[in-house]
C-alpha cells in the first residue's frame, strides 16, 4: 500500500513548509525593523519580534506536525491519541489558509495548501485504526425490554 510513502513525501512537505514559513517571517521582521516602519503608532521593534515569534512557534507547529507524520511512516502505525488531532488540526489549517491564498497570494498558493491538506487527510484515512490489535469498540448491550401492560 502507497500508505508510507505518503506519509514520508508529507512529513518532508511540512517540514520544508516550516522551515519557509520562519525566514519568511524572519525577512518581514527584518524589513519592518530596518525600515523603521510603524503601524497605527506601534512600537517598529515589537513589531519585527512579534513577526519573530510567530514565525517561529507556527513552524515548529508545522515541524511537530512533520515528525508525527515521519514517526507514523517508519513505525507504519496510524497517528494516535495528541498526534492525530495534531494533524488533523493542520489539516484544519492548511484548509483556511488554502481558501484565504486565492484571493490574497494566487492560485499557485491555493494548489499547495490543497496539496498538502491532501496528503495529510489521505495518511489519517490510510490507516487503519484497528489493525494494530486493538479491538473496534463493541456496540452497547441493550437490555431486553419487557412488554407494556395493557389496561382493559
Amino acid at each position: 500500500m502507497a500508505r508510507r510513502p505518503v506519509a514520508w513525501v508529507a512529513a518532508i512537505v511540512l517540514l520544508a513548509e516550516a522551515i519557509g514559513i520562519v525566514l519568511v517571517n524572519w525577512f518581514l521582521g527584518v524589513v519592518v525593523d530596518r525600515q523603521d516602519m510603524s503601524l497605527a503608532g506601534l512600537d517598529p521593534r515589537a513589531m519585527s519580534v512579534g513577526a519573530w515569534v510567530a514565525g517561529g512557534l507556527f513552524g515548529l507547529y508545522l515541524a511537530l506536525c512533520a515528525f508525527v507524520l515521519a514517526r507514523s511512516a517508519a513505525r507504519d502505525r496510524a497517528p494516535a491519541g495528541i498526534g492525530r488531532i495534531l494533524l488533523i488540526s493542520a489539516a484544519v489549517v492548511h484548509g483556511l489558509l488554502g481558501a484565504f491564498s486565492i484571493g490574497l497570494v494566487g492560485w499557485a498558493a491555493f494548489v499547495f495548501m490543497m496539496l498538502v491538506l491532501a496528503l495529510i487527510v489521505l495518511t489519517l484515512v490510510a490507516y487503519d485504526r484497528y489493525e494494530n490489535g486493538e479491538q473496534p469498540p463493541s456496540p452497547p448491550a441493550v437490555a431486553p425490554s419487557s412488554p407494556e401492560p395493557t389496561t382493559p
